[in-house]
């Protein structure tokens, strides 16, 4: 049991359930509501199992990801997050390259039947290229101003963008977006996977950058070059807080447009559950000078991207009005 707890640990469990949630939300409640056809349900049933492999993959990738990580990171966590060792304390390493090396074959065979069935082969190479940039990430890129944080929050909108694929739609070159094979408003499914996927790596890139804020110490003492070490506090505070401002003008400007075409209730929500978090956040970023202060904006950041994720469910609600 101790042991099952240790690699539930290495996992990052919390972070998995993040990505089901997200997955499974974003296919049975944002495609529902542009499905054209009656009934709505249909779509969705006729690739339930697909689906369910589908979040698999992605859990397992993610999971391998996040083992890999910790494999090469044990001395930077020993003096950054010493009581969240897990790797050569609970877990031997060996068994911990196994693991990384089992999920990740797992994840990408999961994928290639996945897009064999459903003919959309954008998904297997694009899980293929996430398995290889998080072993690079873990290895070289992490270390490196800004790279291994843009790497991290793009692999944090492929999450949802992979769902856009898998439901049937394609990269649109013609212009013609009201395509007779597509069940579904696939104009509007873009602009809402486009809108999702956007908060997902705005609010993802501002989370590793205040994660460097504190992490500063164990990174310094083994000569990784991140934001905060290269440019500084001050610097990397006042990147944190540009994009924030920058997600604070797109969501002031998407709950406006919700509301004037009568999503009034995912317009308050938004204003609500996420904006107010945002400007909160940047009052702790302007206060932040310790190490406990920039957990704490991690751990919010982590509350306002499940506020962002829930507000999926009110287009299941949309559904039934």
């Amino acid at each position: 049991m101790q042991l099952f707890a240790a690699f539930m640990k290495l996992v990052r469990w919390r972070n998995l359930f993040f990505i089901v949630l997200t997955q499974t939300l974003f296919f049975t409640c944002v495609l529902r509501a542009v499905i054209e056809l009656q009934p709505k349900d249909a779509l969705i049933e006729s690739k339930g199992w697909l689906f369910i492999l589908l979040v698999i993959a992605s859990v397992c990738i993610a999971a391998a990801g996040y083992i890999i990580n910790d494999y090469f990171d044990v001395q930077i966590d020993a003096v950054n997050r010493p009581d969240r060792v897990v790797v050569n304390r609970m877990v031997k390493r060996r068994w911990a390259i196994f693991w990384h090396l089992c999920l990740s074959v797992i994840g990408l065979l999961l994928s290639v039947y996945v897009s064999y069935k459903t003919q959309t082969y954008v998904i297997a190479f694009g899980n293929a290229g996430c398995i290889l940039l998080l072993w690079f990430y873990s290895t070289t890129f992490k270390k490196q101003v800004l790279t291994g944080n843009v790497i991290i929050a793009a692999l944090t909108a492929w999450v949802i963008v992979v769902v856009y694929f898998f439901a049937g739609a394609k990269i649109i070159g013609d212009g013609n977006w009201m395509l007779a094979a597509y069940p579904f408003d696939i104009r509007k499914f873009f602009i809402l996977t486009m809108a999702y996927a956007g908060f997902a790596f705005v609010l993802s890139l501002v989370r590793e950058v205040v994660k460097d804020m504190e992490d500063l110490e164990g990174d310094a003492q083994y000569n990784c070059r991140t934001m905060p070490i290269v440019w500084g506090i001050p610097a990397a505070k006042m990147f944190v807080a540009v994009w924030v401002i920058v997600l604070l003008a797109a969501l002031g400007f998407i709950a406006l447009y919700a509301f004037k075409i009568g999503w009034r209730w995912q317009s308050v929500y938004v204003m609500v559950l996420v904006w107010l978090p945002l400007v909160f956040l940047l009052k702790q970023l302007k206060q932040a000078k310790t190490v406990a202060q920039f957990h704490r904006m991690s751990t919010n950041i982590k509350w306002i991207m499940l506020a962002g994720i829930l507000s999926m469910c009110l287009f299941y609600l949309m559904h039934f009005s």
